[in-house]
């Protein structure tokens, strides 16, 4: 089985098994981490910002125009952030390595009246 490593906020490193066909945000609740997917990965939010280690970014799919202006909206934008629910593991993603940004900002949040 593939594996992948999360890098959390305070730099501990945790690889976790990867099975093939979920998303980065599926793996991460699987593994109880701190990654918020507010939407439930319908990318209609950026709670799933995640930070892909520029060794492995090149070798994910393009983002897709709905990705990227999801991830206008992310905190701590990066040259390799990306959404972790649009990012599904394949064999060619074993050993994935991604960093959960220390905060994230949740604009599906009911604002007060």
């Amino acid at each position: 089985m593939a594996k992948m490593t999360f890098i959390d906020k305070d730099g501990k490193a945790l690889e976790v098994e990867a099975p093939e066909g979920l998303s980065v945000l599926e793996i991460a609740h699987r593994n109880h981490l701190d990654l918020e997917g507010a939407c439930e990965g319908s990318l209609a939010c950026s709670t799933c910002h995640i930070v892909v280690d520029p060794q492995w970014y090149g070798k994910l799919k393009e983002a897709s125009d709905d990705e990227e202006d999801m991830l206008d909206l992310a905190f701590g934008l990066t040259q390799t952030s990306r959404l972790g629910c649009q990012i599904i593991m394949s064999k060619e993603l074993d050993g994935l390595v991604v960093t959960i940004p220390a905060a994230s900002r949740n604009m599906m949040v009911d604002k007060k009246k």
